[in-house]
């Protein structure tokens, strides 16, 4: 059951569920109410349909006990695959790890009005606008001395290596998260602290900070993963500007 609905002013839901009847009540509510949506009858068929390009869900919903590919290890290959918004579905309660890599929990059996009030919730999310920032991209006196110590294409090849290691840090720090493991996200948080300081990066360095001091709140630290994201697409809008080729 593919793409069915499409009512744009909702957002696309990918369920993951191995129990033929949970997926067609789920699947009925949600399509009757203007959402479109995908189905997987297990993890490795979603992870795949994913690889494939075949949806772009703003939310999963996924059962955490199924045969196969499930729990931490189904949340977190799916983060690695999307940005969306990944809520557990179950008959049990989740255990703490998993708890700490989704976005919430729905417990089963649900009634309509529960699965609604969480995609408004998430809706509500969603239009919250980005975490502000004005601290500089570019701290511009740092900038300034590289200028005055180094050749044009040597500066500019200093914050490209910048901007390729921030890139590598914030995918590593998605799988940390995704697995609750708040011992890396602070390491990693660190690491970045160091390094876009010393260059001067400053919005990005002081979200490091934020992720070495605050790594154990998980669900913080996925905003400031987004913020951090954000933070390495101005470094690199400002440097085209700055350096163009």
């Amino acid at each position: 059951m593919l793409g069915i609905g499409g009512n744009k002013i909702y957002p696309t839901v990918l369920l993951i569920d191995d129990d033929m009847i949970a997926r067609e009540v789920i699947a009925t509510i949600l399509t009757l109410n203007g959402y479109t949506l995908h189905t997987a009858e297990n993890g490795d068929e979603a992870v795949a349909m994913l690889d494939r390009g075949e949806c772009v869900p703003q939310v999963v919903l996924v059962d955490v006990q199924m045969p196969g590919l499930n729990g931490v290890a189904l949340v977190a290959a799916l983060r690695a695959r999307t940005h969306a918004a990944l809520y557990a579905i179950s008959g049990s309660e989740p255990p703490a790890a998993l708890s700490a890599a989704v976005d919430g929990f729905l417990m089963k059996p649900f009634s309509p009005q529960s699965l609604q009030r969480l995609l408004d919730e998430h809706s509500k999310e969603a239009e919250r606008p980005r975490v502000s920032d004005d601290t500089p991209v570019i701290d511009p006196k740092i900038l300034k001395q590289f200028r005055d110590m180094m050749p044009l294409a040597a500066v500019r090849d200093v914050y490209n290596a910048v901007t390729t290691d921030l890139r590598r840090r914030i995918v590593a720090l998605d799988e940390a998260i995704a697995q609750a493991d708040a011992a890396t996200v602070r390491r990693i948080g660190h690491t970045i602290k160091g390094g876009c300081g010393m260059a001067g990066a400053q919005q990005a360095a002081r979200l490091g900070a934020q992720l070495e001091a605050e790594g154990d709140d998980l669900g913080n630290s996925r905003e400031l993963l987004a913020a951090l994201t954000q933070a390495a697409e101005n470094l690199e809008s400002m440097l085209n500007v700055e350096f163009p080729a």
